[in-house]
């Protein structure tokens, strides 16, 4: 469940919000339109990389996450909240069903609505190498 932004720590709620939403992904059986809408605004706008993302890319983008990843955890290194907006920079630790471990590194600036759903966010990312620090941990 999704708390608002204001009610922890933002290391913690990005922890959180990121590491339930996965988890309900990977292991749970709800539909995805209706767990999306749980986690993120309709009219949500993501940009990974300069790629635009809107609800529907990221509906889209479940399906293969639902089928692939095994093991993950999100590691915020540090988080900053000022209002309902957010900037952070962690690292995603995954094992995918092929291949080995995956990390990589993000740093995001995002808005939340009041409830804490996520309305937008920019997200700037880069895979890491296991000899590079976090990449591993």
């Amino acid at each position: 469940m999704v708390h608002p932004l204001h009610t922890k720590p933002p290391e913690q709620f990005i922890a959180d919000f990121f590491t339930t939403f996965t988890d309900a992904v990977v292991h749970g059986s709800e539909d995805a339109s209706d767990l999306m809408s749980r986690y993120y605004t309709r009219d949500v706008v993501q940009v990974a990389d300069g790629v635009r993302l809107d609800w529907g890319r990221l509906l889209a983008h479940l399906r293969p996450v639902r089928k692939n990843l095994r093991e993950f955890r999100f590691e915020v290194h540090e988080a900053f909240a000022c209002g309902d907006r957010i900037a952070a920079r962690f690292t995603i630790h995954a094992q995918m069903r092929k291949g080995g471990p995956v990390s990589t590194r993000v740093h995001m600036f995002a808005e939340f609505t009041p409830e804490g759903l996520l309305r937008r966010a920019e997200q700037l990312t880069r895979s890491l190498t296991p000899a590079e620090p976090g990449a591993g941990e």
